[in-house]
């Protein structure tokens, strides 16, 4: 039997029973998927892992607390067996085969008559991975062609040309912080599928490398427009292309809906009867003092985090902050876009109490082979952003838990 293939096929389970023989660690990695299918399941085992045991607890499965006992089979469309109790593995292994019940054992695969495949799903389609050659059966071999199959669909590199699909009208991408790894699996998908891409200069940028030669990247900070009509400008442009039926991507750093302006979008879509698909992203907030070493919450230290933008002076009429309320606070405060108004907003926080030896943490670039950490205090932090030439983009991260970490990463002040 071992040396012919498997014959592939999916099995329909809904409704129907299926035994498993065991609660331990196969049990808790096979039954999900088990549940997910709408399988009656029952489960026979003494013992459980606690996983497994909270999906009988909620109603998932069926559990009998007791040992394998000839007849559990019976009636079953489909078995595991991944007992520990060998002799009990090979008793219910000749049943199933008795009753003409497919089978899986977790101990024995040349035994069973049925095998596992390494599974993953992407839009609806199904990758099942089965090895044909049974002498050098490897799981780790079909796992990773099993993961890359899913990734290429995923990300759209997969996708023959004729059955490319596409997304009407608008969709508006996180794209995270700037490393191109970082942006979301279905916002990589999206960009496979577009015409045309309007993307921010804060957008991944080694992403539009990647784009088929068709599609149409336009860089939002050269669209033409006239004075404070920037906004209007791009608003503009999507419903234009999304009007001549293209599909159209606007690819923002970060999340559209953290300080990205992307709700105005939204709205402008929504006024002109245009379909929109908003795709979160990862916030530079959080990702980039992360990846600096800062963690913006830590036990003991910092129980909250607040994001302000820093792009309005605290001293501006327009600004829409309360500094001196954010001044009292112990927690974690990340300011974005606030480089150049560092000073003001240092003096202001110090102003109002918060101790001019805060530590301050400003990390340019994160995220990225350029990325750079420059530490100071709220006493220090406006003649160090000068003396160290901090530029934008940069995340600042003021607070106790600047100190957390191992220390300033890469190239540090």
């Amino acid at each position: 039997m071992a040396e012919h293939p498997a014959y592939p096929v999916g099995l329909r389970l809904a409704g129907r029973r299926v035994v498993v023989l065991g609660g331990g660690q196969v049990a808790q990695r096979r039954l999900p998927a088990l549940i997910a299918a709408g399988a009656d399941v029952l489960l026979v085992s003494p013992a459980a892992t606690p996983s497994v045991q909270a999906m009988a607890d909620t109603g998932e499965i069926t559990w009998e607390r007791r040992p394998y006992a000839e007849g559990d089979l019976a009636g079953a469309w489909y078995a595991l067996i991944a007992t520990s109790d060998h002799d009990a593995n090979v008793r219910a292994s000749a049943e199933a085969e008795r009753h003409r019940v497919w089978c899986v054992r977790s101990d024995d695969a040349d035994q069973a008559t049925a095998w596992t495949p390494a599974t993953g799903h992407s839009e609806g389609v199904t990758v099942a991975i089965l090895t044909t050659d049974t002498r050098s059966r490897d799981p780790r071999h079909t796992a990773a062609i099993r993961d890359a199959v899913v990734e290429g669909l995923r990300d759209g590199t997969l996708v023959a040309p004729h059955h490319r699909t596409r997304t009407p009208g608008v969709a508006l991408v996180g794209g995270g912080p700037g490393d191109p790894d970082l942006i979301t699996v279905r916002g990589r998908r999206l960009l496979a599928e577009a015409d045309v891409v309007i993307a921010d200069r804060l957008g991944p940028r080694d992403l539009l490398a990647e784009l088929p030669a068709h599609v149409e990247v336009i860089d939002a900070a050269k669209i033409p427009y006239g004075r404070y009509m920037a906004q209007e400008a791009i608003n503009d442009a999507l419903i234009e292309h999304a009007k001549q039926g293209r599909s159209v991507v606007r690819l923002k750093g970060g999340d559209p809906f953290v300080f990205g302006r992307g709700m105005e979008e939204a709205q402008a879509l929504a006024e002109a009867g245009i379909p929109c698909t908003v795709v979160p992203g990862i916030s530079s907030s959080i990702s980039v003092p992360g990846a600096a070493g800062i963690p913006v919450t830590h036990r003991g230290v910092a129980h909250e985090f607040t994001v302000v933008s820093g792009h309005v002076a605290p001293d501006d009429e327009r600004s829409l902050v309360d500094w001196p309320a954010l001044a009292r606070l112990t927690g974690t405060l990340v300011i974005l876009m606030g480089v150049d108004k560092i000073g003001k907003i240092a003096e202001t926080l110090v102003a109002h109490g918060k101790p001019a030896g805060t530590p301050v943490a400003l990390i340019q670039e994160g995220t990225t082979a350029a990325q750079r950490r420059v530490d100071a205090t709220l006493a220090t932090v406006a003649e160090t952003v000068r003396a160290q030439e901090v530029r934008p983009p940069a995340v600042i991260v003021v607070g106790e838990v600047v100190g957390v970490g191992p220390g300033p990463q890469r190239n540090s002040g």
